[in-house]
């Protein structure tokens, strides 16, 4: 893996300085071809001017061509190019290559009017005449710097691509190592976690995306730890669940067959009890799983949501009596209607009441009420109870937990109550939580969306 990344990257590298060398290369050959073009032109000038200015000093000193021709051969040797003077009439008087004189310069050649000297000229002295130089001369001294700029350019750019390549295949190498370093830890820690070890984690402090993934890894492997933690309770705790009534169920009938107690109606209503516990979790069960695969079917409209507490809080009064217990109920004025499923939503507040009444001793105290929260209502059930730990707080809703770790069916139930409130709750689109003190009681309350 990490050799296939480095070479990845040093193609992605070597790619990236490739265009970049390619794409300056071209600018800086354009922009030099222009640069050379201009600097001819503009020496090509300067010589023209120079030898304009000579050509007509010379002709205002002795105002005539008498002479010119050697005067013109050494200018043309030192310029390196072909020169060619006519005078006013348009007669070569000068040629550095001795092919026009006495005749008409070449027609293609552009001239240039020699300026009249200046002050004091001789008497008679006409217009100098016109200054030819050929266009395809050029001196080779331009052509050889103009040759050696070039080539200049072409090596440095060619020894700073291998510059750049080298120094990429170094930064490539040291950059691969570093990024690849903590893919590996990643990758080994995920086989090591495929393998069911979910204890792996990794130490990755860096900020960039790479310290994101790791830090994502590791909450993805506590979660999936806690996951299997959870599962391994359920499949205990079910058991448990199941092998008491089971266990209750089997000793009575074993009784039963052997003489040891009478089939009669008391011992058979025991068994009944027993069995009615067993179909009881059963069903549970079967709710939860069918609230996790989201197949849960609710029923919605628009309910009152005062008059199912007041149905639920009756339906609670005669345990709370027995248990000598105090019920209240506030509900604030004029509350909307809900879209719910009056049914699982009755089934909420008894287990949640059922939780306070089990929780709360004798002489405490039972509150339920109801508020508008903007688009929901809240409906909150309060004890004077035990209290909740605040490190059992985040498990609560689990299934099966239980803050008594004695699994005591009077402190607890089957521990799915709370379980199945939140996935009712959920099912709705609203949300349940818990606040509690330890020794000062506790407070369940959710939220469903008007109607």
């Amino acid at each position: 893996m990490s050799h296939s990344f480095r070479f990845r990257l040093l193609l992605a590298f070597a790619l990236v300085i490739a265009v970049v060398i390619g794409t300056v290369s071209l600018f800086v050959g354009r922009s030099a071809a222009s640069e050379i073009r201009q600097y001819q032109q503009r020496s090509n000038e300067t010589r023209s001017a120079r030898m304009q200015s000579v050509l007509s000093h010379y002709y205002g000193g002795r105002g005539e061509w008498a002479g010119i021709q050697p005067f013109v051969e050494q200018m043309a040797a030192l310029y390196g190019m072909r020169i060619v003077v006519a005078d006013a009439a348009g007669v070569v008087v000068a040629d550095s290559h001795q092919d026009f004189l006495g005749k008409r310069p070449d027609p293609r050649w552009a001239g240039r009017a020699l300026p009249m000297p200046p002050p004091p000229t001789p008497a008679g002295a006409r217009d100098p005449g016109t200054l030819y130089i050929n266009p395809e001369s050029a001196p080779e001294a331009d052509l050889t710097s103009v040759q050696s700029l070039a080539r200049s350019i072409n090596r440095f750019l060619l020894w700073g691509g291998f510059l750049a390549v080298g120094l990429a295949m170094v930064f490539t190498f040291a950059l691969s190592r570093r990024i690849s370093a903590p893919i590996r830890a990643l990758t080994s820690a995920a086989k090591r976690l495929g393998q069911g070890d979910f204890s792996q984690r990794v130490s990755i402090e860096s900020k960039d995306e790479v310290g994101e993934l790791a830090q994502t890894f590791n909450l993805m492997a506590g979660d999936l730890m806690r996951a299997e933690q959870l599962r391994r309770n359920l499949v205990a705790d079910a058991a448990h669940e199941l092998r008491t009534p089971l266990s209750n169920v089997r000793g009575y009938l074993e009784a039963m067959r052997d003489g040891v107690m009478p089939a009669d109606t008391p011992t058979i209503h025991s068994v009944y009890e027993e069995v009615l516990l067993l179909s009881a979790l059963v069903d549970e069960l079967q709710e939860l799983s069918l609230a996790d695969a989201g197949e849960l079917k609710l029923f919605r409209k628009p309910e009152d949501v005062s008059e199912l507490i007041r149905k639920a809080a009756s339906a609670v009064q005669p345990a709370v009596k027995a248990k000598g217990l105090s019920l209240q109920v506030n509900l604030a004025e004029a509350l909307p209607l809900c879209q719910i499923d009056a049914h699982r939503i009755g089934q909420v507040l008894r287990n949640l009441l059922d939780n306070a009444v089990a929780h709360t001793p004798e002489g405490g105290a039972i509150t339920i009420a109801a508020v508008e929260q903007g688009d929901w209502v809240e409906v909150s059930v309060a004890d004077t109870g035990e209290g909740i730990p605040s490190a059992d707080l985040p498990n609560v809703f689990e299934r099966f937990y239980r803050v008594d770790k004695s699994r005591a069916r009077a402190t607890g139930g089957s521990g799915l109550g709370l379980t199945i409130a939140k996935r009712l709750v959920e099912a709705h689109g609203g949300r349940i939580g818990v606040q509690s003190e330890p020794g000062k009681g506790s407070r369940f309350a959710f939220v469903i969306p008007q109607g």
